[in-house]
């Protein structure tokens, strides 16, 4: 007599075959001012007018005008190709940063939530501990003690939002945990690492993704914060954060100075936002 092995099915990971991708004209609009920032930050510094720190008019806070299409700041340099350059900053360490969060707090939610026990009691623990703590005030105090820099940044901002990350991929993975295909694949004596990437992942992948573009956007929001202090990253080279805070002082003498590098912050910030409200959840009906 031979014993088959009886394997069971997870549930399927939308792809392009089952899923409707129709975005509405927000999501439209959201996508395409997302895609527009991150083609500036990969080709800014060569289609840039002026190098980032040249003084180009000894009028400080010029107007905007044909040579200047944003003015120009507080020294004479051209603020367009500022806030071109500063846009490998701002995206650059944001994206870098949500990446390792979002990366390590998944992995470590997942292994929680199939581990169990005093891993997880002691894990979730030190990880809600350490989301107590305020982020801009957290990021001040390592940034302040161990100086900056853009690694530093990444880190500092990484650290921040890992555990609000692992709260979040640790709620989704013990839902799924319970269900009938993972506990006859545990039973069938399935490995963690098998019980992770096949049967919980594939089940939580698209609630994730919404996540890391929210935690993207709260990250460029720090990052912008820590730089209008003075702790992101440091002149010549700016991030949007940074134009402001140089310029805020001149603000009723050269507005746009002021005004463009926060249109930027907010036209990233907001096309995020509307990128994953509108993102397509329809799942057509198939046959199997």
């Amino acid at each position: 007599m031979t014993m088959t092995k009886q394997r069971t099915r997870s549930l399927r990971l939308p792809t392009p075959a089952n899923l409707g991708y129709r975005f509405n004209w927000a999501g439209r609009i959201g996508l395409t001012v997302i895609l527009f920032w991150a083609v500036i930050a990969v080709i800014g510094r060569w289609v840039a007018p002026y190098p980032v720190g040249e003084i180009v008019d000894f009028d400080y806070f010029g107007p905007v005008s044909g040579d200047y299409w944003m003015g120009t700041d507080y020294l004479g340099r051209d603020i367009f190709s500022r806030i071109l350059m500063g846009a490998r900053y701002t995206v650059g360490i944001a994206l870098g940063a949500v990446t390792l969060a979002c990366a390590g707090g998944i992995v470590l939610g997942m292994i929680a939530a199939v581990i169990g026990g005093l891993f997880d009691t002691c894990l979730s623990r030190f990880l809600d501990a350490l989301n107590g703590i305020p982020s801009l005030l957290f990021g001040i105090v390592v940034v302040a003690a161990v100086g900056t820099s853009i690694t530093v940044l990444i880190l500092t901002l990484a650290v921040i939002y890992l555990p609000g990350s692992y709260r979040f991929a640790r709620a989704l993975a013990v839902n799924v945990n319970t269900m009938d295909f993972v506990t006859v694949a545990r039973a069938r004596g399935e490995k963690t690492s098998y019980l992770i990437t096949r049967e919980i992942f594939p089940n939580i992948v698209g609630p994730v993704f919404a996540d890391l573009g929210l935690r993207f956007v709260f990250i460029v929001l720090v990052l912008s914060g820590l730089s209008f202090l003075g702790l992101g990253v440091q002149p010549p080279n700016a991030d949007w954060g940074a134009l402001v805070r140089e310029n805020i002082e001149g603000l009723s003498l050269g507005a746009p100075a002021v005004v463009f590098p926060c249109l930027a912050i907010a036209s990233l910030t907001i096309s995020v936002n509307l990128f994953i409200d509108n993102l397509p959840t329809k799942i057509r009906d198939r046959s199997d």
